[in-house]
């Protein structure tokens, strides 16, 4: 079996501008990156507008496990499935971050004969977004340095600057750091860090945005730090947020690429779930909404992070709600879950896929509390047998939830094309009657306990002092209305990463609140999540080189 980077590149592509023809953009809408990328112009997304929005598919997944789950590459490979069957279908996804590409992933950009191309641009520079979130957030953190060089104007307190650098790299190093050293001409020395680009709030805010005009006003809006008295000070107080969106003006357009299949995509934005909103761009979801009949997206991590954050934040800036919800998991990824070890994920134990199979069903009911129909893919491995298949089969069916296997990732559209056809008839039969979890009236504390109880079922929130200090402030700046984004382990329902399955009786720890005034809602952290994240001790980079004819090699 060839390689995902050995089947990527063995692919023909087309020309973009072929590949989108029949979504009715043309040549002129297109400022294309080379052949095969391209970026949709503001002229062609606004002329859009006008258009009824399709089917919206939003595909969530299980807790990430060592063993893997695909939730990229089924959503790739439905898309590609709903073409195949002869629907009108968009991607839209996130675009990878370099972090976990030279950490953990590898790549992420499906798998397989599911995947988005090409794949090595996708996974390295793409056409530059990522360079000009970090640019824009570090020139943001060189103008906050320079005010207080030159004078502190504003009054701003060093020591309660809450805007940090950042970079699109695993750097642990840079988790804390001190600036200025050295002699006065080198600036006022303070405490500060680094966070990777995709927990950047300008990150959030280039997802969330709907247009120039709004990516500036959500600019002005970012609170950076307090002066001495601890009121705010805001970006608008500096006078720089017209620079911040100079630098994102074509960052902001929605990247098209291409699936193996030639279904179209937009690949753009990258918040992570764990520590932001997880989700791809409002522009790309919008404007593919209004450009075919059903569009395919993602949100990052399990239903717990991704999901409650889509259905939570980002689907009130939809002009369409989720007609359904498809959750991924494996069969080795339900035994897992179920207390079996990685070295023993090939061998048959359906006792485990039993007790794992509690993950997949809190999931599944989490779902159901927004209103939208929920179907199971469960992506195949060749592991997988024959019994285990149908004891996940006869669970399923006693929680009466529609399950489809998907073996995309070996037999491309062909391989989804039962789970296509399943979504279709869910969504024409049971319409889905979309509501959010909680009303952003309630008090911070009430919003975060509503999240924690209803979708991890923590029996208890724990507010440490610090997060209470904060939330006073959060009040007392009127800033408690705004919607909450939970920073929290991927791995767990819980803020224990260790805590497998459908853990219990524990209680959630809330060690602090950050306001992300631009991005439109509260972070709240738990546990040890870290807003910058490490390497592995073996990163997937050791495995990456470069042909002498520029060909990439070890991308996965």
């Amino acid at each position: 079996m060839k390689t995902d980077i050995e089947i990527a590149q063995s692919t023909e592509l087309q020309p973009i501008a072929d590949v989108v023809k029949n979504l009715g953009i043309d040549f002129d809408d297109l400022e294309l990156y080379g052949k095969y990328k391209a970026k949709l112009t503001f002229d062609k997304i606004k002329a859009v507008e006008k258009n009824e929005p399709g089917k919206l598919i939003l595909v969530t997944a299980i807790n990430p496990t060592p063993a893997g789950e695909g939730k990229s590459t089924v959503t790739i490979g439905l898309a590609d499935a709903l073409t195949k069957i002869g629907k009108k279908a968009m991607i839209a996804i996130r675009e990878p971050s370099l972090g976990p590409v030279m950490g953990i992933k590898g790549g992420a950009a499906g798998g397989g004969y599911a995947q988005v191309l090409p794949m090595e641009d996708i996974n390295l520079h793409f056409t530059g977004d990522m360079h000009a979130i970090t640019t824009a957030n570090n020139a943001l953190a060189a103008l906050i340095d320079n005010h207080l060089h030159q004078g502190n104007e504003l009054g701003i307190d060093q020591r309660r600057i809450i805007w940090k650098r950042v970079v699109d790299l695993n750097d642990r190093a840079l988790r804390h750091v001190t600036v200025g050293l050295g002699s006065p001409v080198n600036g006022i020395p303070r405490e500060d860090g680094f966070d990777i680009t995709v927990a950047s709030e300008i990150m959030a805010i280039l997802c969330l945005a709907t247009d120039l005009e709004d990516l500036k006003k959500r600019l002005s809006d970012i609170v950076i730090g307090y002066r001495y008295d601890r009121t705010p000070v805001y970006v608008r107080d500096l006078k720089v947020q017209g620079a911040l969106a100079l630098i994102l003006k074509d960052a902001i357009k929605p990247n098209l690429v291409q699936t193996i299949y030639g279904t179209p995509a937009f690949v753009h934005g990258g918040p992570f779930a764990n520590i932001a909103h997880g989700c791809n761009s409002v522009l790309a979801t919008s404007t593919a909404l209004r450009l075919a009949d059903y569009t395919v997206t993602e949100a990052g991590f399990g239903a717990d992070l991704g999901a409650e954050k889509f259905l939570d934040i980002k689907t009130p800036n939809l002009p369409a709600n989720p007609d359904a919800v498809v959750i991924v998991a494996t069969i080795r990824a339900l035994k897992m879950n179920g207390g079996v070890a990685k070295d023993a994920l090939g061998q048959e134990n359906t006792e485990a896929v039993k007790a794992g199979f509690a993950n997949l069903a809190r999931h599944v009911e989490n779902m159901r509390k927004y209103g939208v129909p929920v179907v199971v893919a469960i992506n195949e491995f060749v592991t997988d047998t024959a019994e285990e298949i149908a004891v996940l089969r006869e669970l399923c069916a006693e929680i009466d939830v529609p399950v489809e296997l998907a073996s995309v990732w070996a037999d491309g559209a062909s391989g989804g094309i039962d789970l296509a056809e399943t979504i279709v008839k869910t969504i024409d039969e049971k319409p889905a009657n979309y509501r959010r979890l909680y009303d952003n009236n309630l008090s911070v504390e009430e919003k975060i306990t509503k999240i924690a109880r209803e979708i991890y079922r923590a029996d208890k929130v724990v507010f440490e002092k610090k997060a209470k200090t904060q939330i006073a402030q959060i009040v007392k700046n009127g800033w408690d209305k705004l919607p909450i984004c939970m920073a929290k382990t991927q791995y767990s329902f819980s803020d224990d990463p260790t805590l497998l399955g459908a853990p219990t009786g524990f209680e959630l720890t809330i060690r602090e609140l950050v306001p992300k005034l631009g991005a439109g809602f509260i972070v709240a952290l738990t546990g040890d999540v870290m807003t910058m994240p490490g390497l592995p001790k073996k990163p997937a980079a050791l495995n990456m080189d470069v042909a002498a004819d520029g060909t990439a090699l070890g991308l996965f």
